[in-house]
């Protein structure tokens, strides 16, 4: 047919290994003869391609299957030290840096915490971070292959500045994502923060096997990723997503929001506005009264207004679930109404503690404020999903990279 590329022996051959790759990954060790027959591939081919993998250093014999009639079979699985990644979790009081091998298996994390940090810091504190990382893993940093960075807003991709996150400082600079590639051997990507929560929840969590969904991310900032046709929407700017500056019913209307770092949602649903509706329903005890910061005061409240609500109770501590309910619905419908997703991931450590009667809550309003029915999950990338986001992005480009045996 006209315009098409003819399957070449090479090709072929690269397609059927970088399928058995695959598989070891999915499945962990294998025998020649699983391979042989979740491929399709006869078995002098499985043996070809096993050992044409073994040579290139992508898999490793493992050990033997036991228990079955005859000799044992020989077990294979991929090489984990083929490859290491990195990713890196930046807000404004800390760096989290971890390293996993092909495999996906982290092999070494470090924080580096960043408090009152100086605007010329930051390619220190990144590269610290990282060999941080790297040492814990007992590798240099020229064994890492990629580094994906994830922060709060978004890099514009036209002039290089961060956007939508003034509250992070010293990453403003033009010249900062120049100066890190100049500082650091290797590539290295950017991705905002609640679009790498959800590479991991489409990965690894709920989302996966979903097409179209959106996530909606709640902790110390209130954000959302789009996901539509597979890939994520990050829009012409990279802001696709900052719903935090929403305008919604039942909040100010506020002005020029990048530079008051506020907006509609974020004033309806977000940390901060916890404390002010509990003092407003009478709730007045240590979780109101302590010296946590938003994030956590709020964090705390959630909790036990769900922990009231499943022992039956009602009170303040369960209107207070209602209105948080109430606020992430009403957010989330205009999102809805827009996208119209087939799911709806609710992630972040507000809604994590909410459980349940959260979830129940905001799906019950949701349903009343818009006109499609969306199921609504939670997330299931619980133990910094942020980072797992970060390295499942950098082994994926990794993975087609290393995995290539056509060249």
């Amino acid at each position: 047919m006209a315009g098409t590329t003819p399957g070449t022996p090479r090709v072929l051959r690269a397609m059927n290994d970088r399928a058995a790759l695959d598989l070891l990954l999915e499945h962990g060790p294998l025998s020649r003869t699983r391979i042989g027959k979740l491929t399709g591939l006869s078995k002098p081919t499985a043996s070809q391609l096993l050992a044409r993998l073994e040579a290139a250093g992508l898999v490793v014999a493992t050990g033997t299957a036991a228990g079955r009639p005859g000799p044992n079979a020989q077990l294979y699985a991929v090489n984990a030290s083929a490859a290491h990644v990195a990713g890196l979790d930046v807000n404004a009081q800390r760096i989290v840096a971890a390293v996993a091998d092909v495999t996906g298996e982290t092999v070494g994390e470090f924080e580096l915490r960043t408090p009152g940090r100086r605007a010329d810091s930051v390619v220190r504190q990144v590269a610290d971070a990282l060999d941080g990382a790297v040492k814990e893993a007992g590798l240099t940093r020229s064994d890492v292959h990629r580094v994906v960075i994830g922060t709060p807003g978004a890099f514009d991709p036209g002039t290089g500045r961060l956007r939508y996150a003034s509250h992070l400082p010293g990453w403003h600079s033009p010249t900062l994502l120049d100066e890190l590639a100049a500082f650091l051997p290797m590539p290295v990507e950017y991705e905002n923060d609640v679009n790498l929560v959800a590479v991991a929840e489409q990965r690894l969590g709920a989302a996966r096997g979903h097409e179209d969904f959106v996530l909606l991310w709640n902790e110390e900032g209130l954000g959302a990723a789009l996901v539509i046709n597979g890939r994520l929407h990050r829009g012409f700017t990279g802001g696709a997503g900052e719903v935090g500056f929403l305008p919604v019913p039942g909040a100010p209307l506020v002005r020029q929001v990048t530079k008051a770092n506020a907006g509609g949602f974020q004033e309806l649903a977000g940390a901060q506005v916890l404390a002010r509706l509990a003092r407003e329903l009478g709730i007045d005890d240590e979780a109101v009264r302590g010296p946590g910061t938003h994030h956590e005061v709020a964090a705390e409240l959630v909790g036990r207004a769900a922990a009231a609500v499943e022992r039956g109770e009602g009170g303040p501590y369960g209107r207070l679930l209602d209105l948080f309910a109430t606020g992430l619905a009403t957010g989330l419908a205009s999102m809805v109404a827009v996208l119209d997703p087939e799911v709806v991931v609710l992630s972040g450590e507000l809604i994590a503690r909410g459980g349940e009667p959260l979830r129940a809550r905001v799906a019950a309003e949701l349903a009343e404020l818009a006109a499609s029915r969306p199921r609504l999950i939670t997330g299931q990338v619980t133990h910094r999903p942020v980072l797992r986001g970060a390295l499942e992005s950098a082994l994926a480009t990794t993975r087609d990279e290393v995995f290539d045996t056509s060249r």
